[in-house]
Formats: structure tokens, C-alpha cells, sequence
């Protein structure tokens, strides 16, 4: 049930977004154990440098106009390692579609208890 934000620069690759999108949906799908049809993300996309804005490096990783951020909200569970996994999965698969940068790739992981999930019809399945 991970609701997955991704902010990325402005493309002239109409395809840029979905490519995004379906990386880090299939990065969720191996590390987490996600089912397929449990997709619900926001792409949004930025003008780098305006609205899409990131130090030059940091903690030793050099960064470009490139730069992805990627947020994904989800119920608490996971290990450290099943974490580990997925952010590595998440890099690979964007790095090699649509092209991201390793370095360009910043994720966040927001984890919440059970129950403050809904999906449609005010109803609060795990509470």
C-alpha cells in the first residue's frame, strides 16, 4: 500500500514519467513484496533549478540538474536490509530506464502505522 511521490526535471521524453513511475513500481513489487496492482503514485514533473532544487553535492555525492526525489509513504514493517534493497533496486532500474543518474536519485521513505490508510469509501481498512 506504498503511496509513492516522484518529482523529477522537465523532459522532452514524453515517456520519461511512466519509465519513472514503472521502475520504482517494480523495485516496490521485488523488495517489498508489493502486488502489482497495489500502484498509487503522484509524478510531477519540475523545472530544474526553480522548482526542482538540490545542493550541488552532498554527504560526498556530487548532484545535476538531473535530480529525481523520490518519496514513498508506507505502513511500518519492513527491515533495514528489505530498505536497503529497495533503494538499490530503485537506482538500478531508473539508471537504466530512463537513464538516471546513480547520484541523481534521492529517496525518502515515510513509514505509518496501519490505520491511517483509506482507499476509497471513508473506509479505514486496518484500523
Amino acid at each position: 500500500m506504498p503511496l509513492v511521490r516522484i518529482y523529477h526535471p522537465s523532459s522532452n521524453d514524453p515517456l520519461y514519467p511512466s519509465a519513472l513511475s514503472q521502475g520504482v513500481h517494480r523495485a516496490l513489487i521485488d523488495a517489498f513484496g508489493i502486488p502489482a496492482d497495489d500502484y498509487f503514485q503522484v509524478v510531477t514533473s519540475l523545472q530544474a533549478g526553480t522548482e526542482l532544487i538540490g545542493p550541488e553535492a552532498f554527504m560526498g555525492i556530487a548532484h545535476s540538474d538531473d535530480l529525481v526525489i523520490i518519496q514513498i509513504t508506507c505502513a511500518k514493517g519492513r527491515t533495514v536490509e528489505q530498505k536497503k534493497v529497495l533503494y538499490e533496486a530503485i537506482v538500478e532500474n531508473v539508471s537504466n530506464d530512463p537513464g538516471v543518474p546513480r547520484n541523481d536519485v534521492i529517496i525518502n521513505l515515510v513509514e505509518t502505522k496501519r490505520e491511517n490508510w483509506s482507499f476509497g469509501n471513508g473506509q479505514a481498512p486496518f484500523a
